[in-house]
């Protein structure tokens, strides 16, 4: 019983991000941006080290949404160090239009890394994440009344973000449960796993 227990709970925790793949997989997030100046940041590890690691964008659909920059950070210490960014590249996967973007790594240390998605041209400032973008300083616009340099008035809030050779990721920009919420849902399957026992002994 506590064997199947762990694993319902385990399952549970997995859909609600708090646990990933054990395996190198493949990801895909999407979701809506509200202001030109939001960051989409996608966590994922490497369990070893890997190859052909590939994080892209597919949502630019010909101008329908923005124009995106993508960039990979590496966690160094209490930061992230940049490792690699990007303003348009849509020859990665099947499904990318111009201005799409994306990174691929040949080879990449086993460690945890951040994606993260702005809006050009939003660039990074520095090579740490904690440096900022150039957005940041800026009065957040509605994305319904930002005219994005070099595309349009009203750009499309929709990204969707893939990955592809990592062991586990997670949408940081997503709302992700509280830890009182997750112990709830532990009590109440204890508490569910001990009925059934209950009504079993009953029926002997």
């Amino acid at each position: 019983m506590k064997k199947k227990f762990l694993a319902v709970l385990a399952t549970v925790l997995f859909m609600f991000g708090v646990v990933g793949s054990v395996n190198a997989a493949s990801f895909t997030f999407d979701g809506n941006i509200t202001y030109h100046n939001d960051i989409i940041q996608i966590n994922f590890t490497l369990d070893s080290d890997a190859t052909d690691v590939s994080v892209w964008t597919d949502s630019f659909m010909s101008g329908t949404n923005f124009d995106p920059i993508t960039a990979v950070w590496a966690l160094d210490g209490s930061d992230y160090t940049l490792i690699g960014e990007n303003d348009d590249d849509d020859s990665i996967a099947p499904g990318q239009t111009g201005y799409d973007s994306g990174l691929t790594f040949a080879t990449l240390d086993a460690g945890d890394y951040l994606f993260t998605i702005a809006t050009y041209a939003n660039f990074a400032i520095g090579t740490s994440l904690s440096d900022g973008f150039a957005y940041d300083s800026q009065t957040p616009i509605l994305m319904a009344d930002w005219n994005q340099p070099y595309s349009h008035l009203g750009m499309g809030t929709y990204y969707r973000v893939n990955l592809d050779g990592v062991d586990a990721a997670s949408n940081n920009t997503a709302p992700v449960p509280e830890p009182s919420t997750i112990l709830l849902l532990g009590l109440g399957m204890v508490g569910l796993a001990g009925y059934n026992r209950k009504k079993k002994l009953f029926r002997k």
